[in-house]
C-alpha cells in the first residue's frame, strides 16, 4: 500500500519552455507547467472544457531529459509526488505553492 501514498499521475500539454537551473556539482533542476483538460457537459447540454495548470519540478536525470526533449506545447505524461511549500517573500508576506515533483516522464 505504501506505493499508493502521495502519488500523482498527469497527462497534459507543457505550457512554457522548461526553466533549467544548474546547481552545485552540475545537478540540474527543471521547472515547468502543464495543463490538463477535463471535458464535460453542463445542465444545458453545452460542452465545457475545464483546464487546470500544474507546476512541475524535476531533478537530476529526469531534469536532463526534460531539458533536451521537452518544449512548450509538447504532450507529456508524468508521475511524481505532491509537495507543498510555504515561505515569506521580500515584503514579509506568506506565500504558498503546491507542486508535482516528477520522478518519471513519458513523451508522446
Amino acid at each position: 500500500m505504501n506505493t499508493l501514498r502521495n502519488r500523482v499521475q498527469l497527462i497534459g500539454k507543457v505550457g512554457n519552455d522548461p526553466e533549467v537551473k544548474t546547481l552545485g556539482e552540475g545537478k540540474k533542476l527543471v521547472k515547468l507547467s502543464i495543463a490538463t483538460n477535463e471535458i464535460y457537459y453542463n445542465d444545458k447540454g453545452e460542452k465545457v472544457t475545464d483546464t487546470q495548470w500544474h507546476l512541475v519540478t524535476a531533478w537530476g536525470k529526469i531534469a536532463e531529459i526534460i531539458e533536451k526533449f521537452v518544449e512548450k506545447g509538447k504532450e507529456i505524461a508524468l508521475e511524481g509526488k505532491l509537495i507543498h511549500r510555504v515561505w515569506e517573500d521580500k515584503e514579509g508576506n506568506k506565500r504558498y505553492s503546491t507542486e508535482v515533483v516528477a520522478n518519471e516522464i513519458l513523451m508522446f
